[in-house]
């Protein structure tokens, strides 16, 4: 091989080596594409919102609390902690609903001369207990010019057989869930109802025979929320072992701390949908 070839190869293998060189640099230097995020909470902005969270919470800051759980939940969607932040949001709404701050769902009413709770609560389609849980009554009395909270977004509750849950909605939107046991046999019936009765200590009357309040025997729990159906509703227990079971002659049953809770939410006239 002559000089001159040999010059030729060595320019050639340099040229090679410089190209790969500056192919490597450019991949290497290329922007990156945006990381997905994932469910892992890792980041001191995510740790930070966390804590900021539970402080608004201790302050009574709910609502606060709440939009920063909810954007928790939408920055991460694959964490391990969603259920937990989806529990803190149904507590918080619960928190909300039952002190006197004002919402997107609820408004200030100036007390009328002629006005009491009951009268109220009809106009507004809400009911006298959560007037009074919400403004912190212990009675029935108001006066005139009195401002109080009043709730105005409908509920309504959908029952899953299948998942022995119970979901609240308020404006269509999940307010909060619950656990409860359904017909055993699959005897609890699906369709459209509404909450036609609202009783408190309820005597259970079964085959003739008469089962009072206080009875160990009475099955029905500490309320009851009747359907347009005879026979059926929504009622407590005295057997909470039996939630999340199909276990009931037909019934929806909960917890009594539960169902005391949607009494003290739900109206008469409230849409009742069981789905399979």
């Amino acid at each position: 091989m002559n000089m001159k070839n040999r010059k030729l190869i060595i320019l050639a293998v340099v040229i090679v080596t410089l190209l790969v060189v500056i192919l490597i640099f450019s991949l290497g230097t290329e922007k990156a594409e945006p990381v997905a995020k994932t469910g892992s909470i890792s980041s001191a902005s995510a740790a930070s919102d966390l804590d900021q969270a539970r402080l608004l919470q201790s302050k009574g800051d709910f609502i606060a609390a709440g939009d920063i759980y909810r954007r928790l939940i939408e920055d991460f969607p694959a964490s391990g902690q969603i259920s937990d932040w989806q529990n803190k949001i149904t507590e918080l709404n619960i928190k909300i609903l039952f002190s006197p701050e004002i919402t997107a769902e609820s408004t200030t009413y100036k007390i009328k001369s002629g006005d009491s709770l009951e009268k109220i609560a009809k106009k507004f389609g809400t009911t006298v207990e959560l007037l009074k849980k919400s403004n912190g009554f212990s009675d029935d009395k108001i006066y005139t010019g009195q401002e109080i909270k009043v709730w105005t977004a409908p509920f309504s509750l959908l029952v899953d057989k299948s998942q022995n849950m119970m979901i609240l909605k308020s404006n269509e939107e999940v307010f909060k869930t619950y656990i409860v046991a359904t017909g055993e046999d699959n005897s609890t019936p699906v369709g459209i109802f509404y909450i036609v009765e609202k009783l408190t200590n309820p005597t259970w009357y079964r085959a003739g025979a008469v089962i009072p309040p206080d009875s160990p025997d009475n099955v029905l729990g500490t309320r009851w929320l009747g359907f347009d159906l005879s026979g059926y509703g929504i009622h407590g227990t005295t057997e909470p072992e039996s939630l999340g079971k199909q276990v009931t002659q037909g019934c929806v049953r909960l917890s009594n701390a539960d169902v005391e809770e949607l009494y003290i939410i739900i109206p008469k006239g409230t849409e009742v949908t069981i789905v399979d």
